[in-house]
């Protein structure tokens, strides 16, 4: 992308648009130049859908929302974008070049908002694994160190955006899949409140309402401004998350106060680089004039029941998703069709009892009270170390063949990102720390269901506070 518009956000891009400085078409020609320069060394967009993007650009009926002409990639799993190409990371779907027949919901807000869609990017096959090193198209490489992970599943959205590709791209979380990569490539990433997107038409839940999708970012204005383009019901959507009392862009900048702030320094396993992040963004919280004190849910100590609970709901949903799309495409899904760590986890979700099933959704239930109480009982929010480790070396959490469900090292490495698919709370990863080595290192904030609105006042603060937005990854030319 030109220097002129690499160091913009969407926001900014999207006021050159309105004042008529710049035409989309510009905007969508550098983004393209960009990718094409860049993407051979991180392999972050994997379906380029550039002719498409840059008629649109050019056409009369461009719609006029408040990101008009401002390129966008979407993550090629969980929403579709109609007649274009969509793989999931499954070597079936990409051997039968399937595509979408129509727009996700979600999509359909984008596309309204004005985002033109330059292509899809790289994700891990069903988003099951916390790396994005699908068989089918290799590896998303890390952009501050071509060595590293970029994290999953939203992997490649994560190197696109950290790598000037695009300000902003979609990316969907299920058990932190947007949180993980915005930790490990320096960017804001927001799972919101369950229920905010709508997953419609083709979902009114998915993993049990684990899954949500949204964006990845530079700057935490673009994350609410997307955010209040994309966010509400739709008919038929099983529920929906209580609306904003104001936009949520109209959040960042109002001072969110003094607030009463848990945080995590001490953990088993967490790496002393992650503690002295933490224990630093906790100094940071005070000299601003918030409360920091060492505490947190004592449901988050529920770490094996946790994760038991965790691999029934997400293994019984693999097989389900399996049988699905062999129904879609019409013919049954072997395991010759899919990675086998995939076929593995479908499985053991076969070979769950239904009573196992519902009594596990029940446990999460109240695992979801029991973590609420902490809120109730006076704290605003939680601070944690988004992950328990820095960004971890390609290949280093890519199962074997000969040992398919692979090692506790993957969720060694996500304590604290889990938990709030499970309860439904909005939580955001900050780009506040790097280490030594030049790594990122996210902070994560977790605030009460419905709390949007005091993340994006936290956030913003701390944006101020401590500006990372300009800083530019290490790993690739500019």
């Amino acid at each position: 992308m030109k220097d002129e518009f690499v160091a913009l956000d969407a926001t900014a891009q999207a006021a050159l648009v309105r004042r008529g400085e710049v035409q989309p078409r510009e905007l969508v020609e550098a983004a393209i130049a960009r990718i094409l320069a860049v993407n051979p060394e991180v392999n972050a967009v994997i379906t380029p859908l550039y002719d498409k993007a840059l008629t649109a650009a050019k056409a009369g009926d461009l719609a006029d929302g408040p990101f008009r002409g401002v390129p966008y990639l979407l993550k090629d799993l969980d929403v579709y974008s109609a007649g274009d190409p969509y793989h999931g990371g499954m070597r079936l779907l990409q051997r039968l070049e399937w595509r979408a027949r129509h727009d996700s919901y979600l999509v359909a807000r984008l596309r309204a908002a004005g985002f033109l869609f330059l292509g899809k990017t790289n994700t891990p096959e069903l988003g099951l694994n916390v790396t994005t090193e699908p068989d089918i198209y290799g590896p998303s490489r890390n952009p501050w160190n071509l060595d590293h992970s970029t994290g999953g599943s939203s992997g490649g959205s994560a190197a696109a955006v950290a790598s000037g590709m695009v300000a902003a791209a979609h990316a969907s979380d299920g058990g932190g899949s947007i949180r993980i990569p915005a930790s490990e490539c320096g960017l804001v990433g927001l799972k919101p409140s369950r229920g905010r997107i709508s997953l419609g038409p083709d979902y009114g839940e998915y993993w049990h309402g684990l899954v949500i999708s949204h964006a990845v970012t530079r700057t935490v204005r673009d994350c609410a401004a997307i955010l209040d383009a994309t966010h509400g019901g739709m008919a038929g959507d099983p529920y929906v998350a209580p609306p904003p009392a104001r936009p949520y862009l109209a959040e960042v900048g109002i001072p969110p106060g003094k607030l009463r702030i848990g945080i995590v320094t001490e953990y088993p396993r967490l790496h002393p680089d992650c503690v002295a992040a933490t224990a630093d963004t906790g100094r940071l919280l005070e000299s601003l004039g918030h409360t920091v004190e060492e505490s947190r849910p004592p449901a988050l100590d529920e770490i094996d029941d946790t994760t038991r609970a965790f691999t029934v709901l997400v293994t019984c949903w693999v097989a389900t998703t399996l049988a699905e799309w062999g129904e879609i495409v019409g013919t049954e899904v072997g395991p010759e069709d899919v990675e086998p760590t995939t076929w593995a986890l479908a499985e053991m979700g076969r070979a769950c009892p239904a009573h196992m099933y519902l009594r596990t959704i029940e446990w999460l239930h109240g695992y979801s009270r029991r973590m609420a109480g902490w809120w109730e009982d006076g704290f605003d929010v939680l601070l944690t170390p988004t992950l328990a480790a820095p960004p971890p070396h390609i290949g280093e959490l890519k199962a074997p063949p000969d040992n398919p469900l692979g090692t506790d090292k993957a969720l060694g490495l996500v304590p604290f990102t889990p938990p709030f698919n499970i309860t439904g709370q909005p939580a955001i990863s900050l780009p506040l720390c790097w280490n030594t080595a030049g790594l990122p290192l996210g902070m994560q904030f977790v605030a009460a269901y419905g709390r949007e609105d005091l993340l994006f006042r936290l956030a913003a603060q701390l944006e101020q506070a401590r500006p990372w937005s300009r800083r530019r990854a290490t790993g690739v030319s500019w």
